[in-house]
């Protein structure tokens, strides 16, 4: 996302998410932030974002920070979701671990797909396929076996 950027407007673009995380109940430091519930996430390069990207992750990082922060805070969600996200899951082979409650890429499927587009942008993730956005929840959280099963059970679809 920063590549063709100026270090200014990188610098910039760091100081905006620090803010954003002082005016949230969100912890940032330097190349990580917490969220309330204690769950660390690294952004600095290479880090979980840095990771995304080179897994062909397209979500710029200030959503992907929110919807991660969303879907570990939130309690319930809407059904017909989560049983479309368990649905794409079933079939592409991917074992989802419910043992804790809702597997954590159904639950960032279903922060991610409740998005609404903004009006002021061109291009969001809610405007992909099911499949799609699924893919990118599966990204987001780093899991490239179960990415490598979405790509061999849904070929027609450029992910």
């Amino acid at each position: 996302m920063y590549q063709n950027l100026s270090l200014n407007s990188v610098n910039e673009g760091w100081a905006q998410l620090r803010r954003q995380c002082y005016a949230s109940s969100i912890k940032y430091e330097e190349g990580s932030f917490e969220t309330e519930t204690g769950v660390q996430y690294q952004i600095e390069e290479g880090g979980a974002y840095g990771k995304y990207q080179k897994l062909g992750g397209i979500i710029n990082e200030k959503d992907c920070i929110s919807a991660l922060t969303r879907a570990e805070k939130i309690v319930a969600f809407n059904e017909p979701l989560l049983k479309q996200a368990k649905n794409i899951a079933e079939y592409a082979g991917i074992v989802l671990d419910d043992s804790g409650g809702i597997d954590p890429k159904v639950k960032l499927y279903a922060v991610l797909r409740a998005d609404n587009k903004p009006r002021n942008v061109k291009n969001h993730h809610s405007q992909m396929s099911d499949q799609r956005l699924f893919a990118e929840a599966i990204r987001m959280l780093g899991d490239v076996d179960s990415l490598n099963k979405m790509i061999a059970a849904y070929p027609d679809i450029s992910f």
